[in-house]
């Protein structure tokens, strides 16, 4: 007997056995003591399944008891497979009426096996609530309005059970020549992993496989991984530069392309291969200082259990190897360059590096993975930054720097003599800082000094998010172009509920007169987005959803200033403080967990929480129909931002932060102060109810829901 259910047969066995002895083999794999209720409760099902599949007795139909839903936590009552089809049964005995909850519930476990379970994603799933003394039952039977094979739920007394599935077969078109599913019972069941759990299993077994779920053919990250590896190889058989743009939804992957592709450059059949590795690059210390200490703890856990003696300085090493800063990168080159620059061209200066055959005077990976390239720097914000000497590495001073962050990079990997590849992951509408260049660098990089290089990008960059849509005039006069949708991913898995969120936060951002709509289409997934204006009362919220060692956080813009009287502190720069945040256990009070300390979009950007609260603060408002952007000036006043580079990175700190949780979140909107003094003065005029009002009524206007 599998481990994931009770009891499981083919109809002609279950409908020959005596109820008492079924009863006995749901006893012996029950893992606990049984109710004299789940007795009678269990003996009411057997007894009533056996009459209703008589009709079916001699067809390859399987009925299951009790089917264990890990990602739940709960096991379906009954699941029958019948010609093909899956029926979900959730039982409520001796109920006489139908339930809002009962309803969500069989709905959940329809779209659990729908989302996780391999054999199931390109069957008609059909669930069914059965109050048994309910008189009526559903009629009209609908499948999902969003084309998953899904019906809407049905609901029917036990009187009517069997005409319903007979009916429902009917209506599917199913015949007995379909039969029922083979290996169903012990499918593959591959839940979405959050950033960290993917890059754990990438770490240690270096394969993707089973670490993400394959919702028919919608997830592309496997088509975008395997077009990568061709470039790549490509490329070397080739002896040829290249340079391939992905882009992706929010929580659509990205960051896991870009891993796994560094690993399986990095580790062939599990041994490192360093004549043609790869590196992970990215410019978000938080991100970065996460995924290293998530990777080593574990690495060093597992040498433990294997009784091999590793200390954790020697795991971030190893793991630093293939995952790095950008900045550290970035100043090893610099190092090589003659210093200063004349003549506004870098050259290598060969009494400070070392030229080698096939290598140049590049670094030794062949391959560069740089994750959140839309975040690499202007020409002006790198020049600055090198003038008067970085913050990381070796702290370089360089005057007169000639290059935009991303022409550096494309130079830098140009050194080699015989072939590289560059990987640009490319977000949209995700720039959150001041000095940050969008895709355009890249692009012009590339028409002006690379020519050589081969592009390969995705159809979609050419869309308004990327480059202000200007994507397809700046690439016109190149004629190494190759456009792929194989390039884009296009579902989010961070969200495995509601691939429509994106989307909507996108529409909700925008104004746009469909995201009522969407919201709908979210809310119907059971993606439940919460709206309150009480700090509080979404705390409560957070820790109610959350079960298990599921995550949750608060978040916050870092241009919010008046958070302190809601009890929230913000989250300390730092990467130690990001890892602490996101890895510590819900014992340890620097755990985000405890919903005192918020994370910023700085600090969040790439990674993800179960359940997510959005504190929205008075620096973006809505006023009349737009959003109105302010900066508190420390003391006593929001003055209004006019900057226009300013104002689209506030609005994309939103974006990022609505973006981040996978399973729900709340967005607090608080109520101000409006107490005044004995003098008639407001008592706090920086947090007045009309900086908030605004944002919490278009909030509402689009239907969601309040705590």
């Amino acid at each position: 007997m599998s481990n994931r259910c009770l009891y499981a047969a083919m109809f002609s066995e279950f409908l020959s056995k005596e109820p008492l002895a079924v009863l006995g083999t749901l006893h012996n794999n029950y893992h606990g003591d049984a109710l004299t209720t789940t007795d009678e409760a269990w003996m009411g099902e057997i007894e009533l399944m056996q009459q209703v599949l008589e009709p079916w007795r001699e067809e390859q139909g399987q009925i299951i008891f009790e089917y264990d839903i890990p990602r739940l936590g709960k096991r379906i009552d009954v699941v029958l497979l019948l010609r093909g089809m899956i029926f979900c049964l959730e039982f409520k005995v001796g109920k006489k009426e139908e339930f809002q909850a009962g309803i969500e519930q069989v709905m959940d476990y329809a779209l659990d096996l729908k989302n996780f379970h391999l054999f199931s994603h390109d069957k008609k799933i059909v669930p069914i609530l059965i109050p048994t003394k309910y008189k009526e039952y559903t009629t009209v039977f609908q499948p999902s309005v969003y084309n998953d094979d899904i019906y809407n739920p049905m609901i029917t007394g036990e009187e009517h059970l069997q005409e319903l599935i007979s009916k429902v077969l009917e209506h599917a078109g199913a015949k007995r020549e379909d039969g029922g599913i083979d290996n169903w019972l012990i499918s593959p069941y591959a839940p979405t992993p959050t950033i960290i759990e993917a890059a754990r299993t990438l770490y240690e077994n270096h394969s993707v496989e089973d670490i993400t779920r394959h919702e028919a053919d919608k997830v592309s990250t496997d088509t975008t991984i395997n077009y990568i590896l061709q470039v790549i190889q490509q490329s070397k058989d080739r002896q040829q530069k290249s340079i391939c743009f992905v882009t992706g939804v929010p929580g659509a992957g990205k960051t896991l392309v870009g891993l796994d592709v560094a690993i399986k450059q990095t580790y062939k059949d599990g041994e490192l291969d360093k004549e043609n590795g790869a590196v992970y690059l990215s410019g978000n210390g938080p991100l970065v200082a996460v995924l290293i200490e998530a990777l080593a703890r574990d690495n060093q856990k597992k040498c433990s259990e294997r009784g091999e003696r590793k200390n954790m300085s020697d795991s971030r090493r190893e793991v630093s190897e293939f995952i790095q800063i950008i900045h550290r990168y970035r100043d090893n080159m610099l190092a090589k360059i003659k210093n200063p620059v004349e003549n506004g061209e870098l050259e290598i200066d060969p009494e400070k590096a070392v030229k080698l055959a096939a290598t140049g005077y590049g670094e030794v990976e062949h391959v560069a993975i740089f994750d959140e390239a839309q975040r690499s720097w202007t020409h002006k914000r790198i020049a600055d930054y090198l003038k008067r000497g970085g913050t990381y590495g070796n702290k370089l001073k360089v005057p007169n720097f000639p290059m935009s962050e991303a022409e550096f990079l494309i130079w830098s990997l140009d050194q080699r003599e015989d072939w590289a590849v560059i990987i640009c992951l490319v977000g949209g509408g995700q720039e959150i800082n001041t000095g940050e260049a969008g895709i355009t660098e890249w692009i012009k990089a590339l028409n002006n000094r690379f020519k050589h290089w081969n592009v390969f990008i995705s159809n979609k960059l050419t869309d308004p998010e990327y480059a202000e849509g200007r994507v397809n005039d700046l690439l016109r006069e190149n004629s190494n172009v190759t456009f792929s949708d194989s390039l884009h991913l296009a579902v989010s898995l961070r969200s495995f509920r509601a691939e429509t969120l994106s989307t909507f936060i996108h529409s909700l951002l925008s104004f746009a007169p469909d995201a009522s709509s969407l919201y709908q289409d979210v809310k119907q997934k059971k993606y439940p987005i919460m709206l309150t204006r009480d700090m509080d009362k979404a705390r409560k919220w957070l820790r109610k959803m959350a079960r298990g060692t599921q995550q949750t956080g608060v978040l916050v813009t870092k241009v919010a200033a008046r958070f302190k009287p809601l009890a929230v502190n913000i989250l300390p720069q730092g990467d130690e403080n990001a890892v602490h945040w996101f890895l510590e256990d819900k014992t340890d009070i620097r755990s985000s967990n405890y919903l005192e300390d918020a994370a910023t979009e700085i600090q969040v950007q790439g990674l993800e929480l179960d359940y997510a609260c959005v504190l929205w603060d008075a620096d973006m408002r809505c006023e009349e129909g737009s959003w109105a952007y302010y900066k508190f000036n420390g003391k006593n006043k929001w003055n209004p931002e006019n900057n226009n580079e300013s104002r689209k990175y506030m609005l994309n700190a939103y974006r990022v932060l609505l973006t981040r949780a996978r399973q729900g979140i709340v967005i607090c909107v608080p109520y101000g102060n409006s107490n005044k003094t004995p003098e008639g003065f407001p008592e706090d005029p920086t947090r007045l109810p009309e900086f908030y009002n605004g944002t919490y009524e278009y909030l509402k206007s689009l239907g969601l829901e309040e705590l």
